[in-house]
């Protein structure tokens, strides 16, 4: 679509422009700019002129905006945001980028990062961000190219690529219990911790091995970090991921509080949006998570 000139002001007015409403002053924005100050104030004479609007206004030794002048800074700014973009991508190798991933916390901790660096050898051309989200989300409103998923495949609008079925130990401090439970039902004589995004883990644990008894209320928790530090200090026992407890039992920090495990209420996947276009930084990171997820 071609644009009447008169409506496209040259960018280094637009940068002119928009450093004298950021500073309140054309001696400040000439500064930053390394140029005079007579320079600024005739290309914001130029802008005006040429939009037939008062941008700023004089206040005693500053400038400040019109109403006009907060809209159009508003959409100028968002112009050369956008540009500074562009000449970034134009510059970057098409094969590179970043990829944005929404993580779990616990997973993400103790299962993903410690194999990124393998990730990053293999593919130093892809730069991996990390955000946590504890729950779906819209992809069409993010900024994500991806989310490590817990659950079953109910995640609309996405691909899947399962990485993990869950097992799942019960451990406790030490001092607690003095051996590994042989019962499971003993385990209801103990404070259980509870995590707020798994409210039937525990009664699931108890059904898988064969006990349909409905496990006491306790305290609950948002991630597996807290819980695991409150079951550390003897408030209770705790029902951990293998992945997550094994550091603690290896150090002695928790103790299996039964020798039982199951399988827990769901896996873990990597989705991506169906409807967007696969960036190559995707593809890398999806192939590569491909060979890791036959590792516990």
């Amino acid at each position: 679509m071609s644009v009447p000139r008169r409506y496209l002001p040259s960018i280094s007015v637009l940068i002119a422009f928009e450093a004298v409403a950021r500073l309140g002053s054309a001696t400040q924005a000439a500064a930053e700019l390394s140029l005079t100050q007579s320079a600024i104030s005739r290309q914001l004479k130029a802008l005006e002129d040429q939009l037939g609007v008062t941008l700023l206004a004089r206040e005693g030794r500053g400038l400040v905006l019109t109403l006009k002048g907060e809209d159009y800074v508003r959409e100028v700014r968002t112009v050369l945001h956008h540009l500074a973009q562009a000449a970034v991508s134009a510059q970057t190798d098409v094969e590179s980028g970043p990829l944005n991933l929404a993580i779990l916390p616990a997973f993400g901790m103790h299962w993903l990062a410690p194999r990124l660096r393998d990730f990053a050898r293999r593919h130093p051309e892809v730069t991996v961000n990390l955000s946590t989200r504890l729950a779906p989300f819209d992809f069409r409103t993010s900024s994500f190219d991806a989310a490590i998923h817990f659950g079953r495949e109910d995640w609309s609008g996405v691909d899947y690529l399962p990485l993990l079925s869950e097992t799942v130990v019960p451990v406790c401090a030490p001092s607690l219990i003095d051996s590994a439970l042989t019962d499971p039902e003993e385990i209801l004589r103990y404070d259980l911790l509870h995590l707020d995004t798994r409210p039937r883990g525990w009664a699931r644990w108890l059904q898988a091995l064969g006990h349909a008894q409905e496990p006491p209320p306790g305290m609950v928790f948002d991630q597996f970090s807290t819980m695991a530090q409150a079951a550390i200090h003897g408030l209770g026992i705790a029902l951990l991921p293998t992945f997550f407890a094994e550091p603690y039992l290896a150090d002695g920090q928790l103790v299996l509080a039964s020798e039982q495990t199951s399988q827990s209420i769901g896996s873990y996947y990597l989705v991506w949006p169906q409807e967007r276009a696969e960036s190559p930084a995707l593809a890398s990171f999806r192939d590569w998570l491909a060979t890791q997820r036959l590792t516990p």
